[in-house]
């Protein structure tokens, strides 16, 4: 009986209850071309992983396309002066708004890549004049340091009788070893170079890239 009823009972294959032996060739065709399809799209996703030397590329590129952007950001961004600085006739002027020495002015011109403000026309003189009247005595780059009476820039050159015209009535008077020279009032000053004022610095304005 047992061998009977083992008999009449269809026997389970891999694919539950289709015998692995009575599975129709269309099924078995169908289940081919599935497996080939999902073998397919895993060989192309696999393709389409780049390479680390394509990566390395990528990110370069990248990186590159960054900087490009932010070199237009900083070009659009370029000032003739630095931003506490003010712009006359294609020079930028710095004036302090603390007061020290005469030296002690001139190096701190140097250490922003500038000079005590050395005078070149009567329209800077006149514009320096009006913005220093504002704040008080203010040192410029004049002195006669070396020889007495002889007024020499601090870029080297001598003092033009052409300027002459802007020192205040009765100055220089070398009152006491006065040796540097100042904006006063309507005019210039010869004062002590250990007093302290206010300076103004000068230097070139920065040229920015063309649009």
């Amino acid at each position: 009986m047992t061998d009977s009823k083992e008999t009449g009972k269809k026997k389970l294959g891999p694919l539950g209850w289709l015998g692995h032996s009575h599975v129709p060739l269309a099924v078995q065709v169908f289940f081919f071309i599935v497996f080939s399809v999902l073998l397919v799209v895993v060989l192309v996703k696999v393709c389409e992983i780049p390479s680390p030397h394509e990566q390395e590329q990528s990110s370069q590129t990248n990186i590159y396309q960054e900087l490009t952007q932010l070199k237009a950001g900083v070009d659009r961004l370029c000032r003739p002066c630095p931003w506490d600085w003010t712009l006359f006739q294609r020079n930028c002027y710095f004036f302090s708004v603390a007061q020290r020495t005469w030296n002690d002015s001139a190096t701190a011109c140097q250490n922003m890549g500038a000079q005590l403000v050395v005078i070149k026309s009567d329209e800077e003189q006149n514009f320096l004049q009006k913005a220093s009247k504002m704040r008080g005595s203010t040192w410029m780059g004049l002195i006669d340091i070396n020889k007495e009476s002889t007024w020499h820039w601090v870029d080297g050159s001598p003092l033009t009788l052409s300027f002459m015209k802007y020192w205040n009535k009765g100055e220089p008077n070398n009152l006491g070893e006065e040796d540097c020279a100042e904006f006063k009032e309507e005019g210039w000053n010869d004062a002590k170079c250990n007093n302290k004022k206010f300076w103004i610095c000068k230097r070139p304005e920065t040229s920015c890239p063309s649009e």
